[in-house]
């Protein structure tokens, strides 16, 4: 078995582009060398709407190698599907063994390398900034994060824990395009 996906995919009404209605759509993910999630979520307007999200698994009894193929294979597999404008990464802030750390970030650069090919810019967040962009504050828990998404972006029911977190990701960079946005309008 190569890899294997889950998804759940939500399709939405397509919306004509006008100048008040303008739609952004953005790939997160949270790198996992086991487990990858991804979300994809679009601005559309003020509005925030869940395209799709899931996780790509990958077989720990296969060469690791293989895995991180399975990994770049998934994500390419993806932005073709949902034609993304940008990807978001969460950050790597802490690892419980070096040995952990090595594999989290070749997954990482799977999932990246991925992004750049199909011609993606890539942006990175921290956790802290994750949770400041969806809940308010930085020391939110794991369980609020996931309640607060169900509610944005309003889910039928709590998504994947790495899809979650991917989900995040995602609103976590159309709020900072948002902030950007508006800084540069007001210089």
């Amino acid at each position: 078995m190569a890899q294997s996906y889950q998804h759940h995919e939500r399709h939405e009404p397509v919306h004509f582009l006008t100048k008040d209605n303008l739609i952004m759509r953005v790939l997160g993910i949270d790198p996992g060398s086991r487990i990858t999630g991804y979300g994809i979520v679009s601005k559309e307007g003020n509005r925030l709407v869940h395209v799709d999200n899931g996780a790509i698994f990958t077989d720990s009894r296969r060469d690791f190698s293989l895995r991180l193929l399975d990994i770049y294979r998934g994500v390419t597999t993806i932005i073709t599907q949902h034609r993304p404008e940008a990807m978001a990464v969460e950050n790597i802030f802490f690892a419980t063994n070096v040995q952990s750390a090595l594999k989290l970030g070749q997954a990482r650069g799977a999932a990246i390398v991925a992004g750049v090919n199909a011609g993606l810019p890539i942006f990175e967040y921290t956790a802290l900034q994750v949770k400041q962009a969806v809940v308010g504050h930085g020391r939110a828990a794991k369980e609020q994060v996931q309640k607060m998404l169900k509610i944005l972006l309003n889910l039928p029911e709590i998504a994947q824990e790495d899809a979650s977190d991917a989900l995040a990701v995602a609103i976590c960079h159309i709020h900072s395009e948002g902030l950007s946005a508006l800084r540069s309008k007001h210089r």
